[in-house]
């Protein structure tokens, strides 16, 4: 079985680190989040992915709460929703949060969206600093912010520990990759398999290197995402697929597979939803 210890950390700037493989429960039906929680608990995750819009973090917090796992064998992310963006907001946001929960602090608390016709996501990171600082969360960072973004939050007087964005190979962001690697900003991947959209995982580039490892298209893109050093927590309700996503560390991409996978990029968000314009108001 894979354990925590067999799954790799990645260090975060605040000295904190977070497994580089976790599991997400983004439009998991919240009457399935508990059992398919404590399945990926059982199966060896350690690290889990949720947020306050999901309506699913009562669950999270139940197969926690039963699973019997020491609370700091755990990694727990949570968001703030893009209503709850702006002053005086956050503070009762994650009280909230933590109470579903059943949780005194989450590991990692983040900005869902930056909504930027309002600076209400410079207000509501100042308020991320204080929770962090009382030990409400560990860590804290954002989600779905471009590169102007982030240059605002540093200016504010603090750099995110971590940017989680839409990323796969048809969307492989690099120049966000590597502005976050120069700041030191750990990179998260959501949607890392393009949401089963696009046809990625029946590409014959991705299905021809899966072939020769004899590994499944989604393992290949998942070790991809590892070997990038990305954060990535595959979302799925199956217990086999679980564990399949799981299975990632008998096998390494070389060069020419890497390149093969990068070449793949368009630049296209198949998720439809840009940090530029959603959440603002038309």
């Amino acid at each position: 079985m894979v354990t925590m210890n067999s799954i790799p950390t990645v260090s975060l700037l605040d000295g904190n680190s977070i497994p580089q493989l976790g599991y997400g429960v983004f439009r998991i039906d919240p009457e399935d989040t508990e059992r398919c929680v404590s399945e990926a608990l059982e199966a060896g995750y350690r690290h889990i992915d949720t947020a306050r819009i999901y309506g699913n973090e009562e669950g999270v917090g139940r197969a926690i709460a039963t699973s019997g796992i020491p609370r700091d064998e755990l990694f727990v992310t949570t968001k703030l929703w893009t209503d709850d963006l702006g002053a005086g907001k956050a503070a009762a946001a994650l009280d909230a949060s933590l109470e579903r929960l059943q949780l005194d602090a989450v590991d990692l608390y983040l900005i869902h969206w930056p909504v930027p016709d309002t600076d209400a996501y410079l207000e509501s990171w100042t308020e991320l600093m204080q929770l962090r600082d009382a030990g409400r969360t560990r860590s804290i960072g954002v989600c779905n912010m471009n590169i102007e973004h982030l240059e605002r939050l540093i200016d504010a007087g603090e750099t995110p520990a971590v940017n989680q964005i839409e990323l796969h190979p048809l969307m492989s962001q690099p120049q966000l990759r590597q502005f976050c690697r120069d700041n030191d900003i750990a990179v998260e991947a959501w949607g890392p398999l393009a949401q089963g959209r696009a046809g990625l995982l029946e590409m014959p580039t991705v299905t021809d290197i899966a072939r020769a490892h004899g590994k499944t298209p989604a393992q290949v893109v998942l070790r991809w995402h590892l070997h990038l050093g990305n954060i990535v927590f595959p979302k799925t309700t199956s217990a086999e697929r679980m564990r399949e996503n799981l299975d990632l560390f008998d096998f390494e991409l070389n060069v020419d597979e890497m390149s093969a996978l990068a070449d793949l990029d368009r630049g296209e968000r198949v998720s439809g939803a840009d940090p530029e314009t959603f959440g603002i108001k038309q």
